[in-house]
């Protein structure tokens, strides 16, 4: 005995209904949905946050700046150069107009009051708070890509499975009429 299974929508066999032949057709055009929608909604997604991450960054440059506040001390602290062991500080720069700017943004663990670090502005001037590290865009971008595909996906399982659900609704009204019409004929037999 084999189980139930679905069998390819273009197959006959006398027993199938018109909605198994709809839930056939639906899983067909639900996995080949899913895979060609869900990796261009991942690759669409990551490319958008890649190029927007670069546009960002394009228009950021660096200046030199004075630390103006003794930064926290931090237990531990990670000191390979990587932004994981970067600390928060105050700083103070002169912008091209001459003008004094303070503001909070990451140094390296260790800067001293008056120590000079390099800091990024953004191309109207304002101190960028935590620029991270060249390597944050792809990230950025895989993890977004990595939703989106998963979301598309899930979003197109899930519509199929609403549709099953409503074609077995109705099989089941289906099964109902046919139910009470065999019923009834039953009835008027034995009469």
């Amino acid at each position: 005995m084999t189980p139930w299974k679905l069998h390819p929508p273009w197959r006959r066999e006398p027993l199938r209904r018109g909605t198994d032949v709809v839930q056939s057709w639906m899983a067909l055009a639900t996995g080949l949905a899913i895979a060609v929608a869900a990796p261009v909604a991942g690759v669409v997604a990551g490319q958008a946050v890649h190029t927007t991450s670069q546009h960002q960054r394009a228009g950021w440059h660096t200046v030199t700046a004075v630390v103006a506040k003794e930064p926290p001390a931090r237990v531990g602290v990670d000191t390979s150069g990587g932004s994981a062991g970067r600390v928060h500080a105050w700083v103070r720069w002169t912008a091209p107009d001459r003008t004094v700017h303070t503001g909070e943004t990451t140094v390296a663990p260790g800067v001293r009051v008056g120590d000079r670090t390099t800091v990024w502005l953004d191309r109207h001037g304002a101190l960028v708070r935590d620029p991270g590290s060249p390597g944050d865009p792809l990230a950025l971008s895989i993890v977004a890509g990595t939703v989106a595909a998963s979301g598309t996906g899930f979003l197109l399982f899930g519509a199929d499975k609403v549709g099953v659900r409503l074609l077995n609704r109705k099989r089941s009204a289906q099964w109902e009429k046919e139910w009470a019409e065999l019923d009834s004929q039953g009835r008027r037999h034995w009469q």
